[in-house]
C-alpha cells in the first residue's frame, strides 16, 4: 500500500511539474523582448523583408543568405532611440551616406531624388545611366570593383552609414561590415517570385530616406496599375505560349513555372511553356530538350546585352538550331535590348511596364484606356 501511495505522489508531482512548465511555456510564447506595437506587417506580396511599426519608429527584418532574418529598429533623427533596443542595431533616419551594390538599390535613390546618398556603387561598367556615370567620372560616386571582388580599402575609406549588399551564397562579405564600420543591410530583391514582391523592396529604400509616405503612395500605384492590367488578362482563353532565354556558353537555362518572369507571362494572358514546373529558380535544359518542348511556341522572350548588332541573320550563324523554332520562323522574338533601356535597374520598379509589354504582345486589343496608344518600353518584336 505504502508503494502505491509513493507511485501516486510521484505521479501528481510529475503532473503538477508539467502543468507548470507547460504554463510557463504558454506564457513565454506571448513575450519577445521588443515586440513591434503593431504585430501587422506593412509588406503585402514580399517574402524576405517584413515592416512593422515599432513605438516611433519601425522595426525592419530581412533575411540574409541564411535564412536568418536580421533585425534593424528604424527612428527618425529627430526621435530618442527606446531603451530597450539600445543593444540592437539602431539606424537613424534619413541616413546620411550608403554604398548600393546592386543597380536595383541606388535606382530607388535616384526615383527618390537622394541620389547624393549614394558614394558607391559596384559594377559600374553594366549600367548607361547617364546621372550615374557622370557621377561616376567627377568622383562624387566611386566604383567599388565587382560584386566577387569588392576593394575594400575604398569602402573604409568612404566612412558611410550602411552599406545595401546582395546576400549572394557564393560571396562572403561577413568581414565587410566589422572593417568598414557600417551597418551591413542585405538586399535580396532578386529571391522574390512575384512581380509586386519585387517592386516592394522600394519600401526599403523609403525607410532608409525617411520617405515611407512617399514610396508607399508609389508602390500603391503600381500595384493598382498592375492589377487592372491582370484583370482584363484573367478571363482571356486565347493564350499564346512562349518560352524564355538564349544558351550561355553552350548552357541553357530557363525560368522555373514560379519564377518572376513566369508569373508576369501568366497575368499578360500568355501560356508559359514551363509553367508547370514548381521552382522559382532557373531550369538547367539541354538543347534537345528545349527544341522539343518549345519548337512549336509562339513567342520567345529573349535578353539582349550585346554590342554586336542582334539580328536574325546573326542568330542564324551563332546556333543552327535557332531557326528550327516557330517563333523564330514567324519573326516573334521578343526582345529587351538592356544596352538602352535600362532594364535591369529599372524594370524590377515597374511590373506594371513589363506587363503591359506583354500583353501588348499577346493581346493588344484588351490594352485600352490609359493604355490604348501604348509603346512597349522593355520588350519590342525584333524586325525580321
Amino acid at each position: 500500500r505504502r508503494m502505491q501511495m509513493n507511485k501516486k505522489i510521484v505521479t501528481i508531482l510529475l503532473l503538477i511539474i508539467y502543468t507548470l512548465q507547460s504554463c510557463d511555456s504558454a506564457s513565454n510564447k506571448g513575450v519577445h523582448t521588443n515586440t513591434p506595437e503593431d504585430s501587422h506587417n506593412l509588406v503585402q506580396y514580399a517574402d524576405n523583408f517584413k515592416i512593422y511599426k515599432y513605438k516611433s519608429g519601425y522595426k525592419l527584418e530581412i533575411k540574409d543568405n541564411s535564412s536568418n532574418f536580421n533585425e534593424y529598429y528604424i527612428f527618425a533623427d529627430s526621435i530618442d532611440i527606446p531603451e530597450e533596443v539600445k543593444t540592437k542595431t539602431t539606424i537613424k533616419t534619413p541616413i546620411k551616406s550608403a554604398i548600393a551594390f546592386s543597380s536595383t538599390q541606388w535606382s530607388v535613390f535616384q526615383k527618390l531624388n537622394e541620389l547624393d546618398i549614394i558614394k558607391g556603387v559596384l559594377e559600374s561598367n553594366y549600367t548607361n545611366n547617364e546621372e550615374i556615370l557622370k557621377l561616376i567620372n567627377n568622383k562624387q560616386i566611386i566604383d567599388l570593383g565587382r560584386s566577387n571582388h569588392v576593394d575594400i580599402e575604398k569602402v573604409i575609406d568612404l566612412k558611410v552609414d550602411l552599406i545595401l549588399y546582395t546576400p549572394y551564397p557564393t560571396v562572403d562579405y561577413s568581414n565587410l561590415g566589422e572593417l568598414s564600420g557600417s551597418i551591413m543591410i542585405p538586399f535580396p530583391d532578386y529571391l522574390e517570385s512575384h512581380p509586386l514582391g519585387r517592386a516592394e523592396w522600394m519600401k526599403v529604400v523609403g525607410l532608409l530616406c525617411g520617405k515611407e509616405k512617399e514610396t508607399t503612395e508609389w508602390f500603391n500605384n503600381v500595384v493598382n496599375q498592375y492589377e487592372k492590367l491582370s484583370k482584363i488578362c484573367s478571363e482571356t482563353n486565347n493564350k499564346p505560349t512562349i518560352f524564355s532565354d538564349l544558351p550561355f556558353e553552350n548552357q541553357w537555362y530557363v525560368p522555373g513555372g514560379n519564377s518572376y518572369i513566369a508569373k508576369i507571362f501568366e497575368d499578360a494572358g500568355g501560356d508559359y511553356i514551363w509553367k508547370d514546373d514548381k521552382s522559382t529558380g532557373s531550369l538547367h535544359m539541354d538543347a534537345e530538350s528545349i527544341l522539343h518542348k518549345a519548337q512549336n511556341a509562339d513567342y520567345w522572350r529573349v535578353i539582349n546585352s550585346y554590342d554586336t548588332p542582334f539580328t536574325y541573320e546573326q542568330l542564324e550563324k551563332e546556333n543552327e538550331l535557332f531557326p528550327l523554332f516557330k517563333a523564330f520562323k514567324e519573326g516573334n522574338l521578343l526582345v529587351c535590348d538592356t544596352r538602352k533601356c535600362g532594364y535591369f535597374e529599372n524594370s524590377q520598379y515597374e511590373p506594371e511596364i513589363l506587363l503591359a509589354d506583354f500583353i501588348y504582345h499577346f493581346h493588344p486589343e484588351l490594352l485600352n484606356k490609359e493604355w490604348e496608344n501604348y509603346t512597349p518600353k522593355y520588350f519590342k518584336r525584333l524586325s525580321k
